[in-house]
């Protein structure tokens, strides 16, 4: 009884991040002969492989909607609200086939994302022109996102990684950044600190960002009765950010709350979620 309820946890969810042709391209990814940018010692695989990455994955968007340029770029081509499953699929897939799959899968992978940089062009609500294959612009998407994944990682991973290995985990991004086009991509965690540090004087709270915040934090497209799982896990991305985002978004700190109630919580979801999507040993 419990296999079967494991067995049905881990279908739920990776339909939910990966959608219908799940299975097919999972498949496809992990099973087609060829070299790849990644082998299978290298610490990217074990970070995005993880599930730490479902709250790594929700803190990397409420810190990436600072950049009033990114956001705009999302908020006017994205669909993430009328589609943001769609979304989700689309992010874990490239991640899982620039991580996993060949090299010619990835590079493609690459190629159709930058085309789709090229045509998102416009100007914010302050009339300010943006365009997602800007190569800064990109870097900020970058630092954000691989900041997010290594401390989630660093917190909820089933075996984190010492610190040689998270620097060498963004080295591994780097290799992905420069393929969609950025620019001297930080190789390791202290450069990376460092351009995130650089970055916030051009970062604001938009209204679009605070709007983005409350629809991931309190209104998500999902049945009642799953709400509480993914309020535990977006309560814990929150703790995640930086203590400079939390004030800007509007999303105080609760030391004892979150020390007692919250991240306990966020390990206990991720041993769930891992147990779910891991296949049970064949006796």
């Amino acid at each position: 009884m419990l296999t079967g309820v494991r067995e049905q946890l881990g279908q739920a969810l990776f339909r939910r991040v990966a959608g219908p042709s799940g299975p097919a391209t999972r498949a496809r990814i992990h099973h087609t002969p060829g070299p790849r940018w990644f082998g299978p010692d290298r610490p990217i695989r074990t970070v995005h492989g993880d599930a730490s990455m479902f709250i790594g994955g929700l803190a990397a968007l409420l810190l990436q909607s600072l950049h009033p340029l990114a956001m705009a770029a999302v908020a006017g081509h994205s669909g993430f609200r009328g589609d943001p499953w769609g979304r989700l699929q689309r992010t874990s897939t490239f991640l899982a086939v620039t991580t996993y799959g060949t090299a010619t899968d990835a590079r493609q992978a690459v190629d159709h994302v930058r085309g789709i940089h090229e045509r998102i062009r416009g100007t914010t609500a302050g009339g300010v022109p943006y365009h997602a294959a800007d190569p800064h612009l990109l870097g900020w998407v970058h630092a954000a996102e691989t900041d997010s994944f290594l401390r989630a990682h660093e917190r909820y991973g089933d075996r984190p990684l010492a610190a040689a290995g998270y620097d060498a985990y963004v080295a591994d991004t780097a290799r992905v950044a420069e393929a969609l086009g950025v620019v001297d991509p930080p190789r390791d965690r202290r450069e990376l600190a460092e351009r995130l540090t650089a970055y916030r004087p051009e970062l604001r709270a938009t209204p679009e960002a605070r709007a983005a915040a409350r629809f991931l934090l309190f209104q998500p497209p999902l049945p009642l009765v799953v709400r509480p799982f993914y309020g535990g896990l977006a309560a814990n991305a929150v703790t995640l950010l930086p203590p400079w985002a939390r004030t800007m978004l509007w999303l105080p700190r609760v030391p004892v709350v979150e020390d007692l109630a919250v991240r306990p919580t966020g390990r206990a979801l991720t041993r769930t979620i891992r147990w779910a999507m891991t296949p049970p040993r064949q006796a």
